[in-house]
C-alpha cells in the first residue's frame, strides 16, 4: 500500500503527541500514586489542600525519570511526593543548609531512615554551592524559599543571592527548568523581606534568575490569595498558611 509523505509525516505526528501525552500521563499517575501511597505519613495529606502539589508539579512538568534537585526540602513533604514521582529511574537530590537545621526536626532523618526513599541523597550545602554536576540536573524545585537568601539565622548568611542562582543555571540541563514559589512581597521591598516578613518578590527572583542566563516559561495565579495584605510577615495568625504565593517557571 502506498502512503504519501504527508500522510506519513501526519502518522508519525501524532505518534509523537501521542508519545509525550503518555510521559504526562504516565507522570501524574506517579504524583497521584504518591500522594496516596500507603507508606507516605498520615501528617502530610492534611497539607495537601493548601499545598496543592498535584497541580504545582503539573506545572512545573514533572516527569517520571528526570533527575530533581530540590532546594531547602525542610521537612521533607515534597521530597517523598518528588521520590516516588519520578520512580526508580529518575533521582531527588534533597538540599538543605546547615542553617536553618533547627527548623525541620528530625523530618529529613524519619523520611530518609532505611533507605526508604531509595532514590533520594542528602545533601546539606549553601544556596551558592550547590552539590550537582554541571547539567545533570532535568528539574530544580523552590518552594517558599527563594526568601531565605534575605534571612541570616543568628547572623550568617545562608548563600550569596547572584551565586545562588548561578548554580542552578549551572546545575541544570539545557532546557531544564527551574519551579520557584514563595510568599509574595509587597512592592519595592527587595530581597530585605526575606529576613523581615520571609517574603520576596516575584520581580526579584525573576531578575536573578534572567541574571543568571534562565528565561521565564510560565507563570501561574494558583497559590495567589488576594486577602493576604502582603505586609504581615507569613508567620503571623492572621495569615499563616494562607499566603499569597506566586509559581513562577525558569528554563535554561
Amino acid at each position: 500500500m502506498y502512503l504519501s509523505k504527508k500522510l506519513v509525516i501526519n502518522m508519525l505526528a501524532g505518534c509523537t503527541l501521542a508519545l509525550a501525552g503518555g510521559i504526562a500521563n504516565a507522570a501524574d499517575a506517579n504524583v497521584a500514586a504518591a500522594l496516596s501511597h500507603s507508606d507516605r505519613p498520615s501528617g502530610d495529606a492534611d497539607a495537601d489542600e493548601r499545598r496543592m502539589p498535584d497541580q504545582v508539579l503539573a506545572f512545573a512538568g514533572l516527569e517520571t525519570g528526570m533527575d530533581v534537585l530540590e532546594l531547602e526540602a525542610g521537612g521533607g513533604y515534597y521530597t517523598e511526593i518528588l521520590s516516588r514521582s519520578v520512580g526508580s529511574n529518575g533521582s531527588v537530590i534533597l538540599q538543605h543548609p546547615q542553617g536553618l537545621m533547627g527548623f525541620v526536626g528530625d523530618g529529613i532523618d524519619l523520611r530518609t531512615a532505611n533507605n526508604r526513599l531509595s532514590n533520594v541523597t542528602i545533601t546539606i550545602t549553601q544556596f551558592d554551592d550547590l552539590d550537582a554536576a554541571n547539567n545533570s540536573i532535568d528539574m530544580v524545585t523552590w518552594i517558599q524559599g527563594p526568601h531565605e537568601l534575605g534571612f541570616a539565622p543568628d547572623g550568617n548568611s545562608l548563600g550569596d543571592a547572584a551565586g545562588a542562582f548561578r548554580e542552578i543555571a549551572r546545575v541544570l540541563k539545557p532546557g531544564g527548568v527551574l519551579v520557584a514559589s514563595d510568599h509574595q512581597a509587597p512592592a519595592g521591598t527587595g530581597l530585605e523581606a526575606g529576613g523581615t516578613l520571609h517574603r520576596i518578590e516575584q520581580s526579584w527572583v525573576t531578575e536573578m534568575a534572567e541574571a543568571a542566563g534562565l528565561s521565564v516559561a510560565s507563570t501561574s495565579n494558583l497559590l495567589k490569595n488576594s486577602d493576604d495584605p502582603l505586609t504581615d510577615g507569613v508567620f503571623a495568625p492572621a495569615i499563616r498558611g494562607n499566603t499569597s504565593q506566586f509559581l513562577v517557571l525558569y528554563r535554561k
